[in-house]
This record gives structure tokens, sequence and C-alpha cells, in this order.
């Protein structure tokens, strides 16, 4: 029979589980359009689940060359095949795609 301290320990443990805290995830996109990531072949996240940051999407930013103020495009779109690292929010619902995983 587990002693009290063992008890209290493995009821904080589920709890803090069954909180599921942030955490890091890594995913391979598997549908560019519309966005499906992968997450190491235990779930697939649609958009509705997923926060894209600059790093991972096309946008547009103001730049000043040689003088002249002119917006320009930033082409990030995530690809077929693209990995990705992701942060889980607490709860699980939702995932911050923070960047691309390039390996060299």
């Amino acid at each position: 029979m587990p002693s009290l301290v063992e008890l209290i320990q493995k009821i904080a443990k589920r709890a803090v589980e069954e909180a599921q805290p942030t955490s890091i995830e890594y995913g391979t996109v598997v549908s560019a359009n519309p966005l499906k990531i992968s997450l190491e072949q235990k779930l697939t996240l649609d958009s509705t689940h997923l926060i894209l940051t600059n790093n991972v999407k096309d946008f547009e930013v103001e730049m000043t060359v040689d003088g002249v103020r002119k917006k320009y495009t930033v082409h990030n779109q995530l690809k077929n095949g693209d990995k990705v690292i992701l942060f889980r929010q607490q709860g699980g619902q939702k995932f911050v795609v923070l960047d691309k995983v390039v390996t060299t």
C-alpha cells in the first residue's frame, strides 16, 4: 500500500498531466492549402488549431531603399514537407507555429 506522501505525489502528477501544461512539439506540413500539420504521426492539426508567426507565412514589410520607402513582400509561406517547431498553449487546444526547422 502506498504511503500518504506517495499518494499525494501521484495525485499531483496526474493533476499536472491533465492540465496539459505548455510544451514544445515538432511537426511536418502535410498540406499547405488548406494548412495541416502532423505532430509526430500522433495528431493532425488544421488552421483552427494553429496560430502562425511571420516566420511561417507571407507578410508585407515597409522598407526604405536608396531613400525610397516601399512595401515588400517576404515569402515565408509553409510548403508540403516543411518541418516546423510548435509551442502548445496550456490546455492543448491551440498551437503557435514558431518557425521552420532547418537542418544543415
